[in-house]
């Protein structure tokens, strides 16, 4: 009886054991993501969209950077791993109407499927095609001090995000948390930019529905 007592603790000692060592495993091949800031890339991105997005990896880095004003503006900010997944994103202030920043994503010949949503001029869309994992926003921007003969035509805040590698999420989650990332590139862009008449823009976008 004793000795079938003492079995027991063994083996229950062993289980505790190998638990932990599970455990702590798992706290290892994910600590990449956990010790990620909590925010990062000036607000634009935090670590749970990280941690939604992204697979877990042993090791994680993220990286931002303001290049130029005013209509050569770009800002960008990415999240690299030590897996083959990675994200990132860049809001750009570029000379280019709605229509011709919905048409390059539609792109040419066989026209690629998109989602879109709208709310207050902002524009926002998704690629729905196989494996397409790239999301894009449009916000309409003049940019201060823009040549006169370039007065007239159209700027805007052209953002995008994307997924490099294979993703944790799929389908409507992935492209509103892509969707979500630009919109707020976008925003940082667009009061970096000093956008003139400027307007308060949507706290966010309308979400997408499953199709």
């Amino acid at each position: 009886m004793l000795a079938h007592w003492r079995g027991g603790k063994v083996v229950l000692l062993f289980l505790l054991v190998l638990g932990v060592f599970c455990g702590g495993g798992w706290m290892f091949l994910n600590k990449g993501l956990y010790l990620l800031p909590d925010r990062m890339c000036e607000d634009t991105l935090d670590r749970d969209t990280v941690k939604q997005v992204l697979p877990n990896v042993r090791s994680a880095d993220s990286s931002a950077n303001t290049q130029g004003a005013g209509d050569g503006l770009t800002f960008w900010c990415r999240v690299t791993t030590s897996s083959d997944s990675s994200l990132s994103g860049e809001a750009r202030v570029r000379q280019v109407s709605r229509g011709q920043w919905l048409e390059y994503y539609r792109g040419a010949g066989e026209r690629s499927r998109v989602v879109r949503v709208s709310v207050e001029g902002v524009e926002a869309l998704a690629r729905i095609d196989s494996g397409e994992t790239t999301s894009a926003v449009y916000v309409p921007c003049t940019p201060p001090a823009v040549p006169e003969y370039n007065a007239s035509r159209p700027y805007a805040v052209a953002a995008e995000a994307r997924v490099y590698g294979p993703a944790r999420a799929a389908g409507v989650p992935l492209r509103q948390a892509l969707t979500d990332f630009a919109y707020r590139l976008a925003r940082h862009a667009y009061h970096v930019a000093e956008c003139e008449k400027r307007r308060e823009l949507p706290r966010e976008l309308p979400r997408y529905k499953e199709r």
